[in-house]
């Protein structure tokens, strides 16, 4: 059963779509609450990420899927007049749950963790991406379905309470994206919303999500950008293969 999101203020969009699993809906409720975006804010005006900070976390990373590095570079250079921080190619990713600050959990935790991942049932499964979105703080691709991503987060979030780590932010709160660049000052919003409007009819991209990461992640400067080392590379068990029904 997928856990049920809800309305809170830290996410966007604040509330979740009436439906998590038709792409329809989804789609159309992310391109709504991000032609509503007045202003643009900066990405990186983030209390806690003071330099040389360091976190784990669990994310879905894409070193491999050239479909979506290829989209994502184009898009990149659609948008270059706005003058945001493009992620890299090898920075594509999907967070799905804040684990703590190396201050504040161990190795020992961290394997703890690891080790508690490797016996969850989780499925692997496919999503798409959607071009092209966003949030106050970034243009983002928009995911199809957001069951399975819900049900890992609300996973992974469980075992990180059994293994007593800080955590992040509730599944309730989960907003599944993926994003392309990011806001570096604040803005008017109406720029970036009409240039990202023009790039909305470029096709979708299959993501199949066999394995998720424990990373240890940092912010670089001069450009802004996320890097991580993956930890733990956790496979998720392979999803049983569909009968074909013939009549």
């Amino acid at each position: 059963m997928t856990p049920d999101l809800d309305v809170h203020p830290a996410a966007f969009p604040y509330s979740p779509p009436p439906d998590l699993v038709d792409p329809g809906v989804i789609v159309d409720h992310d391109w709504r609450a991000f032609s509503a975006v007045e202003r643009m804010k900066d990405h990186w005006a983030r209390p806690g990420w003071a330099d040389g900070h360091r976190a784990y976390y669990w994310m879905l990373t894409f070193p491999e899927a050239v479909d979506l590095i290829t989209q994502a570079r184009h898009c990149q250079d659609e948008l270059a007049h706005l003058g945001m921080d493009p992620v890299p190619a090898d920075g594509l990713h999907v967070t799905m749950v804040r684990i703590g600050s190396t201050d504040t959990v161990s190795e020992s935790t961290v394997r703890l963790l690891a080790g508690l991942a490797e016996q969850l049932p989780q499925e692997s499964f496919r999503i798409t991406a959607h071009p092209l979105a966003g949030s106050r703080g970034a243009v983002r691709y928009t995911l199809t379905p957001w069951a399975p991503l819900v049900g890992l987060h609300a996973t992974l979030s469980s075992i990180g309470q059994r293994a007593g780590v800080p955590g992040g932010s509730p599944t309730l709160a989960f907003r599944p994206h993926l994003g392309v660049q990011y806001s570096n000052r604040e803005c008017s919003a109406a720029p970036v919303v009409e240039s990202v409007a023009r790039l909305r009819t470029l096709a979708p991209v299959a993501l199949d999500i066999a394995s998720v990461e424990l990373v240890e992640l940092r912010r670089t400067a001069g450009p802004p950008a996320y890097r991580w080392r993956v930890v733990r590379s956790i496979p998720l068990r392979p999803a049983p293969a569909r009968s074909i029904r013939q009549d």
